[in-house]
């Protein structure tokens, strides 16, 4: 038995209400989050860049190749488990995650250690944007209305990175994201009876899902 086991839907806290739909759940690809969320290929090289300066100054101070080797693999038993916790850690993380779209609300349900789940109407969104990755992966930040805001170290990482005066609540690399995204922006638009333009950003991986988002 889990802590989510009594939830009356996967995902929710609560049973939705009269009038509202589900559209859409999904979770973040693992590895994935594992790359772009935990950072695991820069740590990874980092201890590669670090095994290559312990031969080189061994080298260097008079050491023979095998000696040399043989002390710059020492640090790959620190690297490996570096490298597993990280990778534990984002496929737990994704495992315990759930991002649901309603017709009237985003929800985020993370948290392995406090779980939480944070509800974020439609009608305090400013604006929503999707950056999608080579492998057809990507994260959907939502801008939320002034003075609405949830703080940074509460939804990270499941918050657009470096965010942190104006923080984005975000759906992290999830698998499909650009039909995820078009899901989204048909919700907005029939929340709000307006239309949301996609627009393309000059690097040709960012889509704004931006428009007159005023209240419904």
């Amino acid at each position: 038995m889990s802590e989510h086991d009594f939830e009356p839907i996967r995902g929710l806290p609560a049973d939705l209400p009269n009038g509202e739909t589900l559209l859409w759940q999904g979770a973040p690809d693992w590895w994935s989050l594992a790359q772009r969320a935990f950072h695991m290929r820069t740590v990874a090289l980092y201890f590669g860049l670090l095994m290559a300066w312990r031969f080189g100054s061994d080298v260097i101070g008079g050491a023979d190749v095998g000696a040399a080797v043989q002390s710059a693999l020492g640090v790959a038993p620190v690297a490996v488990v570096g490298l597993g916790l990280l990778a534990g850690l984002a496929a737990l993380t994704a495992r315990t995650t759930v991002y649901t779209i309603t017709s009237k609300r985003i929800v985020l349900r993370f948290g392995f250690a406090l779980p939480k789940a944070i509800n974020i109407p439609f009608t305090i969104i400013e604006d929503a944007s999707v950056k999608t990755h080579s492998d057809g992966s990507g994260d959907i930040g939502v801008t939320l209305t002034q003075p609405n805001k949830v703080a940074y170290l509460l939804l990270w990482p499941h918050a657009r990175p470096w965010k942190l005066s104006r923080p984005q609540p975000s759906m992290r690399d999830i698998p499909n994201a650009s039909a995820v995204a078009a899901q989204l922006s048909a919700a907005l638009v029939s929340a709000h009876g307006e239309r949301v333009v996609p627009e393309t950003a000059a690097l040709g991986q960012k889509h704004a899902l931006q428009g007159a988002l005023s209240a419904a």
